[in-house]
């Protein structure tokens, strides 16, 4: 049997009126600009699963059997764990509408937005849950459009053991350098890979390092140009994306977050109790580590907490 994830270390702490009140756990590591390890917390060797952080991985799994898409944007789409705004669902639609499919033939489940606002939206107007909503409504058309290209039934297309996920495991095997450690169920339905962190480090920086025109390097280049599209106008992935010129970013559920830079390294992290709001200041420590800066780092560097409607204290980085 494999190593299990053994849990982090300390790596936040909440203070509400200047009294330590709570503290989250998880683990980071950090690799130089060579992929060498520069700094790490935790345990960043075992297998843990990168839930949508796969997802660039993913879609060029998704080029190389076939996937018909040119526009950049359409490939941030397929990479996105989007927020459900009115721009998302149109160009979800408008993929499922060019193989001449209709949102019956996603396996994703039926869900409200992501977004707040967009789900505040939904609810307003009567609406419910819908798989176009759901955020990998993008990835699970570009499956489908793989599919149909390759040649390969769209039946059963979401199971580990159909060719186009076959595909999909052998790039992420590929990119994080490790053979996936166990397979499971991701919330959209298809399949997630468990990995350690260091590999999916590793694999960021190889994104953001490839070759101008390959697959990885137009993933890479997709995402970058169109933050927006990835996770949404108000997401933590799309505000780094367009705060820190150059970097990859993007968020996976449980607490996990992986970054790369090109010339400068990449982070991966995972909080243990899968809170979000201790991620971002523990990615800013970790940024810092590499010397990265810019306005929006500053702006991430504590999360607040409120009281009474008014700013009482922070979740602040221990790492």
């Amino acid at each position: 049997m494999g190593k299990t994830y053994e849990g982090g270390v300390p790596l936040a702490e909440v203070v509400r009126s200047g009294f330590v009140e709570g503290g989250h756990r998880g683990s980071v590591v950090v690799l130089d600009a060579t992929g060498a390890p520069l700094a790490e917390a935790g345990d960043v060797t075992a297998p843990i699963f990168p839930r949508s952080a796969s997802k660039p991985m993913q879609t060029i799994g998704m080029l190389r059997a076939g996937l018909p898409l040119s526009d950049p944007a359409d490939l941030a789409l397929v990479s996105a764990s989007h927020a459900g705004e009115d721009f998302h669902l149109a160009r979800v639609g408008a993929l499922l509408d060019r193989a001449g499919l209709d949102a019956s033939a996603l396996h994703c489940p039926p869900d409200l937005p992501a977004g707040v606002a967009a789900r505040e939206a939904v609810l307003r107007a009567g609406g419910g849950p819908s798989r176009v909503q759901m955020n990998c409504s993008g990835k699970h058309s570009g499956m489908l459009l793989t599919c149909e290209a390759a040649g390969w039934p769209r039946d059963g297309y979401w199971r580990p053991e159909h060719p186009l996920q076959q595909a999909l495991r052998a790039a992420v095997e590929e990119f994080t350098g490790e053979p996936a450690a166990a397979v499971g169920v991701d919330g959209c339905g298809a399949p997630v890979l468990a990995v350690s962190l260091t590999g999916l480090a590793g694999a960021y920086l190889r994104l953001v390092d490839a070759e101008p025109g390959s697959a990885p390097r137009r993933v890479a280049d997709a995402m970058r140009a169109h933050p927006e599209i990835v996770g949404g106008t108000q997401a933590d992935d799309t505000r780094l994306m367009r705060g820190v010129p150059g970097l990859l970013a993007k968020i996976g559920a449980e607490g996990v977050f992986a970054v790369g830079l090109p010339g400068v390294g990449a982070v991966a992290l995972k909080i243990d109790d899968g809170a979000d709001r201790a991620r971002m200041p523990v990615l800013v420590s970790a940024l810092r580590r590499l010397g990265v800066d810019a306005p929006v780092l500053t702006e991430y560097a504590e999360a607040p907490l409120f009281g009474g409607g008014l700013p009482v204290g922070a979740i602040r980085p221990l790492w």
